[in-house]
């Protein structure tokens, strides 16, 4: 069973850059599984620059946008897996579900966790989650945001309680939690 680590905090708080720092300090092969679709010039930029950034490190990458379970159980052969990120992969189902005219509820976010856990159990090493805390804002002033905010949320319960460690990063530093 793969040990589980959650990095949270605040959009552009430095977890993307720790993550992948935390991930290249492990010995053994590395897989990065990126779940940001490049829906534009400047995402697509970023992505670029994501990719050369693991260049000189020998990362294998998987771009995965709805399937993380499936996505984690092809990287059998790695013993660091690094998701990025959990809260664009919620994004991501958001718009395929709305899409094909359906919801995703809570109760279907939980099951998408369990199935991302689930995974997890059948892999060797570690594996490493990034996720946005969204929760810590004003209460958003439409539906689908609040909805949004609710399933991050959600998920981000689900994946703490089950990880090995928690850490919450402000401004660049990381704060262990668990």
């Amino acid at each position: 069973m793969a040990q589980i680590i959650l990095i949270t905090g605040g959009s552009r708080s430095g977890k993307s850059t720790y993550a992948q720092t935390l991930a290249e300090s492990i010995p053994g092969s590395r897989t990065y599984i990126a779940t940001c679709p490049p829906l534009d010039e400047e995402m697509a930029a970023r992505i670029q620059k994501h990719r050369a950034q693991r260049q000189a490190s020998l990362w294998q990458t998987i771009e995965e946008t709805i399937d993380l379970a499936g996505a984690l159980l092809k990287t059998r052969e790695s013993q660091v897996r690094l998701v990025d990120c959990l809260t664009l992969w919620i994004n991501n189902l958001l718009y395929e579900a709305e899409k094909q005219g359906q919801e995703i509820t809570e109760e279907d976010m939980m099951e998408r966790c369990t199935q991302l856990l689930t995974a997890c159990k059948e892999l060797p090493g570690t594996v490493i989650f990034v996720t946005n805390e969204v929760g810590m804002g004003i209460v958003p002033d439409n539906l689908l945001s609040r909805h949004y905010r609710d399933l991050a949320g959600r998920c981000n319960q689900i994946m703490a309680a089950s990880a090995d460690r928690v850490i919450f990063m402000v401004s660049g530093l990381p704060l262990n939690m668990k």
